[in-house]
């Protein structure tokens, strides 16, 4: 059997990058598919028999060894989202997640035009997402790349693909398929980078009008990834360093109406960032805090946060709350990727032609790819400081996927240290054979119903 670097050598020899992309992305999912299927029974927990129970309307004993398939991606906190997506938001834990809003737009949809709406179809509506999703985000990502790397040499082109590829086989396993807000903010958030990449060459190239209509298209995809994920809000540092960058040049070399203009829709899409963020407070606070004739703890907060009480008073979630003896393994779990980020990060960070504060937002500096990849390595390292002393630390292994640099510097690494393109390859296919025997493993562990989730 060829090994997986000399596949990838076969892929690339094609002229069509988004038909191999295409091609490999299908494989794979039908791969992790059977492999999700294929394990046998409700697994160890069988909560997801709950679901099964509410859809056939029979007892619990009768369906205990038979599920649907779609059911068997209604796992862990699966089963909050398609509960959720169907039956709105009934318990106060359940504000912790915002995926299944949108699931939930989805099954009403549905539900309108007279089909099923039962878990069965929140699932299976679910993990149909997750595919397209995933799908549309390996080629963001890819247009991402070219926007970082250009795509006029074999090596760029190379690059792109071989980061859009590896995105294909990430660690996220089986929740980038299962109905997990993962695909989606993945998908929102890296086509939010492209698009806001994008505005920068569009103002290098003079299209003002149009850099602007990206610049607030970028924050609104911003704005839902957040709505998905909570950790989208850290894409907002991207409009806070532009703001910066040209408040600065309007301190040192006075205003102008092109910087006025720049720096208005700069602070209007950040606005529209937080948003994502403020909005869901809002109505937690009328229905917990404003009609409730009990209001929760919370509500007398300076800063009344539904999502911060219900993640530390339920989750256990809080800074260096889950530093404790019994978590190590899964520290040491979440390590290699851990180091990765961050390794990824530092990389980005010292990246040549960042543009600086002195540079007065200098357009030929803004596209340089140095720029591009420190603007994007700061939400990426935030987010791995969070996940090590805030988080519970495992689920770096599956929402780290929707951020591209790590992608980048192991094949950016590859390359540049080695200049046979033979070792290249195989050195990134011993890395990727890492990634898709964690996600094959994970995928046998999430069908079951076994940690690590």
């Amino acid at each position: 059997m060829p090994s997986i670097g000399r596949c990838s050598a076969a892929l690339l020899r094609l002229d069509n990058p988004g038909r191999s992309l295409t091609l490999a992305f299908w494989l794979w999912k039908a791969l992790l598919f059977v492999v999700v299927v294929a394990c046998p029974g409700p697994g160890y927990d069988t909560s997801t028999t709950l679901l099964s129970n509410e859809h056939t309307g029979v007892s619990p004993d009768s369906s205990a060894n038979a599920l649907p398939l779609t059911f068997k991606f209604a796992r862990w906190d699966a089963i909050y989202f398609v509960h959720t997506a169907q039956h709105g938001y009934i318990f106060e834990q359940e504000w912790a997640f915002s995926y299944p809003r949108v699931l939930g737009l989805f099954l009403s949809g549905i539900r309108q035009s007279g089909g099923l709406s039962g878990p069965l179809t929140a699932a299976l509506i679910g993990v149909v997402l997750s595919h397209v999703a995933h799908y549309l985000s390996v080629l963001a990502l890819y247009g991402l790349s070219t926007n970082v790397f250009g795509h006029a040499t074999a090596t760029q082109r190379l690059v792109c693909f071989l980061s859009a590829a590896l995105h294909i086989i990430n660690p996220a396993g089986a929740f980038l398929s299962a109905p997990y807000g993962e695909s989606i903010f993945s998908f929102l958030n890296i086509s939010g980078f492209y698009l806001y990449t994008s505005s920068l060459i569009a103002d290098h190239n003079g299209a003002v009008r149009f850099r602007d209509i990206l610049v607030l298209t970028a924050a609104v995809l911003f704005a839902l990834a957040t709505l998905v994920r909570s950790n989208g809000i850290l894409s907002g540092f991207l409009f806070a360093y532009d703001a910066s960058i040209l408040a600065w040049s309007t301190i040192t070399q006075g205003p102008s109406s092109r910087s006025i203009r720049r720096l208005a829709v700069i602070v209007l899409g950040g606005s529209i960032v937080a948003l994502g963020m403020i909005v869901p407070q809002i109505f937690a606070y009328r229905n917990y805090c404003t009609l409730a004739a009990n209001p929760r703890p919370w509500c007398s907060w300076t800063v009344p946060s539904i999502y911060t009480f219900v993640q530390g008073h339920y989750w256990n979630v809080g800074f260096l709350r889950y530093w404790t003896i019994s978590n190590i393994p899964l520290f040491l779990l979440a390590a290699p990727l851990l180091v990765i980020l961050c390794r990824s990060s530092w990389w980005a960070l010292q990246a040549p032609s960042a543009l600086a504060p002195g540079s007065g937002g200098n357009s030929a500096s803004a596209v340089s790819p140095g720029s591009m990849l420190f603007r994007l390595a700061v939400p990426q390292g935030l987010l791995a400081i969070m996940a090590l002393t805030s988080y519970h630390v495992q689920i770096i292994n599956r929402i780290s996927s929707g951020y591209p640099l790590w992608y980048w510097w192991l094949v950016s690494t590859a390359m540049d240290s080695l200049q046979d393109p033979r070792k290249t390859l195989n050195l990134l296919s011993v890395a990727a054979q890492a990634m898709a025997g964690y996600a094959l493993i994970q995928g046998v562990l999430f069908g079951s119903f076994l940690p690590p989730a």
